[in-house]
């Protein structure tokens, strides 16, 4: 029966909408089965369709909402608010014609809601037409201005239904009252007000503020003694006919001493005209919620609601007469004033239903008749910075990403533009913000207190940016500010003060500011120690949320249930902080964020605002959100926003913050969960999410500058003090890489895991979700119910249902699958249901897809094009058939992808930028494809292995394509990433990188080629599948890249060429290889499944996860050789011939991947002989593979022999590092060869005397119970990068960048080098070891400590501390342990050693760690030098500066 009704449904009654000129559009019928005219017109806001639809100001009008997913909250019942007012609804009934959709939603979801929009419509005998692409509908209107049409129900002839033109009869008289009515009628003041077509909520507004309204029809004449104030409404048409109006207010408005006059909308027309005005027909209105209104005096800009077609032409105003306010966008006027009588109208709506109320003030100014105005702060001068700090965030680690490079790289962008000198400290090589042609100045420095104020007194600058580089740069300047560094060097700190940024931070301040303005935060107590902690937890009631303040990305937090969960966790949170907070549980209630910018002069508005589908108590990090919100109606939507705007005056921001709310599913009860004084992950989110560029704006009203003086960067014409009106769906999905760490949980909460995000845009929601999900894993074909099948028993599916892990979106479509009800997983999931519902349409179509899976091609076309709306790809509808089988069907059936742009006004203005994506839901594509491109792949998803670096490649790539004069073009979807910024490229498709969509967008653009070599292994991944097709790749052959990529022509190629390589088979026989030996499948990036096997059982289990990552490609054994040198080389050829080439040496033996690796560079251990015959190796490989681009080898050394382990044909991770280090841009160059222009060979690179040391950053603390140790499969999540004279000082500068703090005096060993223990003893520390390890010590002084076993009950009495006893008093400064197999494998067995809790609990303790032998060396050799050299101050700056002038 589902399948029934599904093809019923597509195959349900069909409508038309017919213009007048002709044109027409088909779509689904809903509502009443009546073919209707009127004039078209469309609205940009994005709730309240039951209020709009009931202002009668639609009288006559066919409506189209520009936001495409309409009826999500359903429609209330109609009952009576105060006054006898209907509580939810602007008057009696629906008073617009028909209403247009692009998408109406089937299952609504709401606590108010009583029936759907489409029966609502039935009752009222409204029809409306869904299915319609209403973004091209209005960009017709907006290039031809309001046009007549009808909607003509399929079998009706059009010719019977004549076009109706409101504009020729008074539509005041049809919708006003017929006899005059009194509301509250105790009322101290008597307001006479005129019906023309009145809002609810206008009655409402004047009654709330203590007056006594009688509501009278449009021609009633007035009686000036009947009243004290006269109010005129809003209403529809045209304002001439209401001329006995007109006559009735000329008396009232003419007299000496006049009583208040206040007209809105239709109001101010006519008192306009009163006063000998004139009024005229605009090209298509101004309806929506976002419309900028500046006020005349103070140069305020407000946000106001709006609905009209016609206008005051200001003009024609009369003396004594004033425009009050004028839109901000097209000038218009917008409200007039009389210089000194207590007349005044507005064009807008102060009252709103629906939309912002940020002027209801007005109704204030008119019943105390005295005009004044909120006057803004006086534009004190602000002085101009001439020098800028920024402080950057470091190494990218869980928490704290790619984001802040793009925010960083923006501010820098808005400073240059206002000529600002900047200056950057940021040690994370790897980002745009620290390349050539950016800041002026790059410090490659740990972010720390001591060196940024040696920075400060090098460099003077007068104004320092702390908002730019997440918690790190935030800690920092609230550090800086409390020792009077800032105040001492007059430094200023631009944007918000902080003061206010400790407002936000410490809990208990935030708290007690929220309850001035008289706002709720979600219960919760600060505790300074374990006791009060347990003290709070009682009186709040358990279940308890634990958080440790000052910290970024719920570092150390949790759920407790009881008082022994609470005890661990506060115990362990007290490590990393001195203040913890426990907050009630409000687990299951909604999760909403804003974003809200102000500046200086309190101009304030929310850009964007996005709904968790996960409920509270998983953090906003780990959730899949979706912009804008889904599930508030109109009341929520603008209450939460109005609260924000408050709550960020109150706080005193200058510049950008979020705020984050949990609101209850079943009322409108809501706490405020925090506020982020900062740019945060979500700020980048939302920048890409809006097209509104957040971190730009936030750095130019930190100079000063007011919002209404900024463009909008988009259309170029409109000014950036507006709320982005959206018309599409976007959704943020998660990724973790879980699978990397040994015993990590994989349950998901209040703590960040995910080491990267995606974004997806559709113009439905499962369109957008199922791109999503794709997109954060290449190998998942979408909503798939395979991926996680339901478990046999019930209790392990309840488990799995409720609590949230990495794969429990996957579980919910196997559940769906399976036949589970919405109801049911709402209960067990708590995520809302219209997310559920929406999940259900794609399993139900999917289960209908297989019902035609023996032959594709017996499907309707509807069938396969109703999948593709779904967000199907090719290959999940490919069942029995090839991918490319179902995509030559859907050509020859013209089901084709259309190309939207992102303009943030709903198509209201022309777009100047091409910010785009694909989607099926649309008839025309809103650009044209006339000039040839060039084509770059960007590097996806940020995951364990591929991060900033290969954005920065991707970039660079760009950036010279642009220098030599191509057009480009850049595919990618990850919303941290600066390649995603719309003005770097000339075009940016914001989509999938998979072949399907790579392949729509290259027959759409028909480019000069496809660059595939500077996004990672994400593009390399589709080069033969694109060839194949007959793509234009520029650059390297596909047919060499699979020689490279494919594990087993790779290796039979280097035995041809005769170049050595560790022993090696195909999958079938070990015994030639022997053990221990390296599982390396083909085709994936950072490792992934490639395991050192030490047994058969070993070898077993690796080589069935290796055939999962790469199925299609061979997995290939080799041998595993110890304690050898590795060696990284990076080069750049040009058809096989090597034009420059570039060495750096591990610090690690081989086995630990080389995103692990300490690198050196020029390295200082490799000979002259050796570096010649590196160079041979390189030589012959780039000839044998034909290498055109970047390439990249990796080497390993060992008795005096060269072994090849793998190569790369693409940019690799060590490529910023490289060109940065050594002084040549990599990028750039490879971007001209591959491109045919004539280089200069550059030969083997040497630098120029400084010594680069990159070390890896890790982000354990983040993953409980992950175990640390370093392997072949990368672990890492980002990394840095110091200089200094010699290797010592830059290790030791990467090192502190990192997080590391030097020991001052106890260490915690177990290593077997006495060499180390003689070296640490004699630089004075207190050296402790483990019982057994401190025997073998004994005679060096080691003191023993005990680890405190099971069985601690045998001897009561035992004096012994133990370790756990000494890491929770934090007494160790640094603990060296080494896991026992120092080998790159990874333990199997579940036994917990020693060595594992040691080293998590140093991790879970912040205390300093190192796990290498060579590493340890390298420190002890480190702090000798530094011994040696304590005269030489070490601060000294000259060592820290590196030029980006290379």
């Amino acid at each position: 029966s589902g399948f029934r009704s599904l093809l019923l449904k597509m195959s349900g009654e069909m409508a038309s909408l017919v213009l007048e000129d002709g044109t027409a559009f088909r779509g689904h019928l809903f509502g009443a089965s009546a073919s209707v005219s009127g004039e078209v017109v469309f609205q940009t806001g994005m709730v309240g369709y039951p209020e709009a639809l009931t202002d009668p100001s639609y009288k006559a009008q066919i409506l189209i909402l520009t936001y495409p997913l309409i009826g999500n909250y359903g429609v209330p019942d109609d009952e009576d608010g105060e006054f006898g007012l209907s509580k939810w609804f602007e008057s009696c009934r629906i008073h617009a014609t028909a209403l247009i959709v692009g998408e109406l939603s089937q299952n609504p979801s709401h606590w108010s809601s009583a029936r759907s929009l489409d029966q609502w419509l039935k009752e009222q005998g409204i029809p409306g037409l869904e299915g319609v692409d209403t973004r091209c509908l209005t960009k017709k209107i907006r290039e031809k201005g309001t046009m007549l049409g009808k909607l003509v129900v399929e079998g009706t002839s059009a010719e019977n239904i004549p076009f109706d033109d409101p504009d020729s009869r008074n539509l005041v008289k049809e919708v006003s009252l017929k006899e005059p009515r009194v509301f509250n009628p105790d009322g101290n003041l008597r307001i006479v007000a005129v019906d023309c077509g009145i809002k609810y909520n206008q009655i409402r507004c004047l009654c709330q503020r203590g007056a006594q309204v009688t509501l009278v029809p449009w021609d009633h004449p007035l009686d000036v003694n009947d009243f004290d104030g006269v109010f005129i409404s809003n209403g529809p048409g045209d304002p001439r006919y209401c001329k006995k109006t007109v006559e009735n207010l000329r008396k009232v408005v003419c007299a000496e001493n006049p009583k208040p006059v206040f007209g809105i909308c239709l109001g101010h027309q006519l008192l306009s005209l009163v006063i000998g005005a004139k009024t005229y027909k605009m090209k298509y209105g101004n309806r929506g919620h976002n419309q900028p209104c500046i006020h005349k005096g103070t140069g305020r800009c407000f946000i106001t609601s709006q609905n009209h077609g016609f206008a005051v032409d200001p003009q024609t105003l009369p003396e004594d007469w004033d425009v009050l306010f004028t839109n901000a966008n097209d000038q218009t006027s917008e409200g007039i004033v009389h210089n000194y009588k207590p007349l005044f109208s507005v064009q807008f709506h102060p009252e709103h239903m629906a939309g912002p109320t940020d002027l209801i003030s007005l109704f204030d100014v008119f019943l105390d008749t005295h005009l004044s105005f909120p006057g803004s702060p006086k534009l004190e001068e602000f002085v101009r910075p001439r020098k800028v700090l920024i402080l950057g965030s470091g190494g990218l680690s869980i928490g704290q990403a790619g984001e802040f490079d793009y925010s960083g790289s923006q501010a820098i962008k808005a400073l240059k533009e206002e000529n600002i000198q900047t200056i950057l400290i940021n040690p994370n090589i790897a980002t745009v913000q620290t390349s050539k042609g950016l800041a002026d100045k790059v410090y490659f420095l740990p972010i720390t207190p001591e060196y940024v104020t040696q920075v400060i007194k090098n460099e003077r600058p007068d104004g320092v940016l702390l908002t730019f580089g997440g918690q790190t740069a935030l800690n920092c300047g609230v550090e800086l500010t409390k020792q009077g560094v800032l105040e001492k060097y007059n430094v200023r700190v631009l944007g918000t003060p902080v003061s206010s940024i400790e407002m936000t931070e410490d809990r208990k301040i935030f708290v007690e500011k929220m309850e001035e303005i008289n706002e709720h935060v979600a219960p919760s107590e600060a505790a300074m120690s374990v006791e009060q902690a347990v003290a709070a937890a009682e009186r709040l009631g358990y279940p308890v949320l634990i958080r440790s303040a000052f910290a970024l990305g719920g570092l150390g937090s949790g759920f407790a249930n009881n008082k022994e969960e609470l005890i661990t966790l506060v115990t362990q949170a007290f490590a990393h902080t001195s203040q913890v907070l426990v907050d009630k549980s409000l687990k299951g209630w909604k999760e909403i964020e804003y974003e809200v910018v102000r500046d200086a002069y309190d101009n304030c508005v929310t850009v964007c605002n996005m709904e968790n589908i996960d409920p509270l108590g998983i953090h906003t990090g780990e959730s899949i959100v979706v912009a804008p919100s889904q599930t508030l109606n109109d009341y929520e939507y603008n209450m939460l926003r109005n609260t924000a705007i408050k709550v960020i005056r109150h706080l005193g921001v200058v510049g950008e913050c979020n705020i984050q709310y949990a609101l209850n599913p079943e009322s409108e009860q809501y706490y405020i969960i925090e506020v982020n004084a900062r740019l945060s992950r979500s700020s980048a989110l939302a920048s890409k999410a809006t097209g509104y560029p957040l971190a730009y704006v936030a750095a130019k009203l930190g100079l000063g500058i007011p919002l209404p003086v900024l463009k909008n960067s988009v259309t170029n014409s409109t000014t950036a003090n507006f709320e982005p009106s959206l018309d599409y769906c976007v959704v943020k999905v998660p990724r973790w890489d879980l699978s990397k760490f040994l015993r990590v949980s994989t349950k998901i909460g209040s703590s960040m895991k995910s080491v990267g995000e995606v974004m997806a845009i559709g113009r439905s929601f499962e369109e957008a979700f199922q791109k999503a999900l794709r997109m954060v894993d290449e190998n998942c074909v979408g909503f798939d119910h395979t991926i996680k099948p339901l478990s046999e028993k019930w209790p392990h599916v309840l488990c799995e249902l409720q609590i949230p892990t990495d794969k429990r979106i996957f579980v919910l479509a196997a559940a769906l699958y399976a036949g589970y009800g919405v109801d049911r997983l709402y209960e067990l999931t708590k995520i809302d249901r219209w997310f559920l519902h929406k999940m259900k349409n794609i399993t139900d179509h999917e289960k209908l897809l297989e019902m035609f899976n023996q032959d594709e091609s017996a499907m309707p076309p509807d069938v396969m094009r109703k999948a593709k709306q779904l967000g199907f790809s090719d290959k999940q509808i490919a069942l029995a058939v090839t991918e490319l089988a179902v995509r030559k069907l859907r050509r020859d059936w013209k089901i084709l992808p259309v190309v939207k742009q992102i303009d943030t006004v709903a198509a209201e203005w022309p777009a100047h930028t091409n910010y785009l994506y694909l989607t099926y839901h649309g008839t025309e594509c809103d650009l044209a494809f006339e000039e040839p491109h060039v084509m770059v792949i960007g590097s996806g998803v940020y995951r364990i292995g591929s991060s900033v670096e290969f954005d920065w490649c991707a970039v660079g790539c760009i950036m010279e394509l642009r220098k030599m004069g191509y057009k480009t073009i850049m595919v990618n979807y990850n919303p941290e990433t600066v390649s995603t910024d719309y003005d770097m490229c000339n075009r940016l498709y914001f989509d999938e990188i998979s072949f399907e969509v790579v392949m729509d967008i290259y027959e759409m653009e028909n480019p000069e080629g496809i660059i595939l070599s500077m996004g990672g292994q994400l593009p390399n991944n589709i080069a033969m599948a694109l060839h194949r097709q007959q793509c234009r790749i520029l650059g390297t052959s596909p047919e060499f890249i699979d020689s490279a990529e494919n594990r087993f022509k790779f290796s039979r190629m280097l035995d041809t060429i005769g170049i050595s390589q560790p022993r090696w088979k195909e999958l079938s026989d070990t015994e030639a290889v022997g053990y221990p030996c390296l599982v390396r499948p083909s085709y994936v990036l950072s490792g992934a499944a490639m395991n050192v096997a030490y047994s058969d059982s070993d070898l077993e289990k690796y080589l069935s996860s290796a055939v999962a990552v790469s199925k299609e490609h061979p997995v290939v054994i080799s041998k595993f050789i110890q304690e050898a040198k590795e060696i990284d080389v990076d080069a750049v050829a040009c058809d096989g011939a090597v034009i420059a080439i570039a060495v750096s040496e591990h610090v690690e033996n081989a086995g630990v991947h080389s995103g692990d690796a300490t690198l050196v560079t020029p390295p200082q251990d490799i000979n002259q002989k050796t570096m010649e015959r590196i160079k041979l190796i390189v030589h012959a490989i780039g000839q044998e593979l034909q290498v055109t681009g970047p390439f990249n080898l990796q080497l390993i050394a060992k008795d005096d022999q060269l072994k090849v382990i793998e190569c790369n044909v693409r940019v690799s991770r060590s490529f910023p590092f490289i060109s940065k280090a050594l002084g040549v841009d990599l990028v750039a160059l490879a971007t001209q060869v591959i491109m045919g222009e004539e280089v200069e060979a550059v030969g083997l690179m040497r630098g120029n005397g400084i010594v680069g040391v990159k070390v890896p950053q890790f982000s354990f603390s983040r993953l409980a119970g992950a175990d640390v140790v370093l392997g072949v499969e990368m672990t890492s999540t980002g990394e840095v990068a110091c200089f200094g004279e010699n290797r010592y000082e830059a290790y030791l500068k990467a090192m502190l960048s990192t997080g590391f703090r030097i020991p001052k005096k106890n260490i915690l060993l177990s290593i077997g080098s006495y060499k180390a223990i003689q070296a640490l003893e004699s630089l004075g520390y207190n050296l402790y070891a483990s019982l057994g390890t401190a025997d073998f010590y004994t005679e060096h002084g080691v003191m023993a400590v005990d680890w405190p076993f099971e069985e601690e009950s045998d001897s009561p009495n035992e004096k012994q501390r133990s370790i756990m006893d000494y890491l929770e008093e934090n007494h160790f400064d640094l603990v060296i342990n080494l896991s026992m197999r120092n080998s790159g494998g990874r333990r199997l067995s579940s036994f917990v050693t020693k060595g594992y809790r040691t080293r998590r609990m140093a991790v879970d303790y912040s205390v300093p760690l190192i796990i290498d032998i060579k590493c340890t060396k390298l420190f002890v050799q480190v702090r000798i030098y530094e011994k040696a050299n304590t005269l030489r101050a070490l601060l000294d700056a000259a060592n820290f500066f590196f030029s980006p002038t290379y």
